[in-house]
This record gives structure tokens, sequence and C-alpha cells, in this order.
């Protein structure tokens, strides 16, 4: 018997770096070849219910500084995560990323998150150095990604 709620469940995470308006080519900015393929864990287009937009991407060591995404904002509330990968010390991000919050940056050494009100500018966010890889997700309080100079897609 097939569940009813099967149609909620994304079972395998499809590449949306064409939804990233803010990252890479889309943006004007190289992208860094330690960022690995941006994957969408929950989005309207695979789940049309979805009132959320959330992506996962593992990001390489490097040891130069690189920028990834470029300054925006967005008319939606928008978590940024970043998470290390050592088990005995959850804390440990194993990296030096940077993010401007309204033109103040903020160097970030440790695991954590920040939330970000609609209409907050945001970035450039980039990487001084990452010593082993981590996680990188981004939860938009939208059923797509959108910013500033960008209009919402159609589902």
């Amino acid at each position: 018997m097939t569940s009813p709620y099967e149609h909620l469940f994304v079972r395998k995470m499809p590449n949306c770096l064409d939804d990233l308006v803010n990252e890479g080519a889309a943006a004007g900015v190289v992208e860094p070849p330690n960022v690995g393929e941006s994957l969408a864990l929950m989005r309207a287009k695979e789940v049309p219910e979805s009132k959320i937009h959330l992506t996962y991407t593992w990001i390489s060591e490097c040891d130069t500084p690189v920028q990834w995404v470029k300054e925006h904002q967005h008319d939606y509330d928008e978590v940024l995560i970043w998470h290390g990968n050592n088990p005995a010390d959850p804390d440990d991000l194993g990296a030096e990323i940077y993010l401007d919050v309204e033109g103040v940056r903020h160097v970030i050494t440790t695991s954590g998150s920040v939330y970000l009100p609609a209409g907050t500018r945001h970035c450039p966010l980039g990487f001084t150095r990452v010593d082993r890889p981590f996680r990188f997700s981004a939860l938009s309080l939208n059923s797509v990604y959108a910013s500033d100079e960008h209009t919402l897609p159609t589902r």
C-alpha cells in the first residue's frame, strides 16, 4: 500500500543551482571550485505544498579567500546554516567564513546559523579558509528562492 503522504517526501535531492540567483554565474560571481553541488532538500517544485525553500551544499577545502554569494535581500525571512563534520566537537566548523549583514562584517569559525528578517541586506558571503569540508544550508521561508534584483519565478 502506498502512503497518502508519499508526495510530501523528497527522496532524491535534485540540483537547484538554477534557483540560486545570487551565487555563481547568475550573480556575475565566479563559482568557487570548493563549492559542491547545490541540492534542494525541500521546495515547491518537488512538493507543491511546501512553504519553504531549503538547500544543502558541501563546502570543500580552500586556503585562499573566495567570495561565493553577492549582497542581496529578500522580501521573506531566511536562515543561513553552517555546520562542521567533527562528531567529537559539533561546534568545530573547521573553517573561517565571512558574512556581511547590513554592511557589517561577521567572521564565523564555529558551527551555527543566522536569522535574516525580510528586507535585511546580507552578504557578500565567502570563505577565508576551509580546513575540512562542512555543510551549508539556506532555509528561505518562502516556497521559491528570490531576491530584490530578481522577480519571483513561477512554480
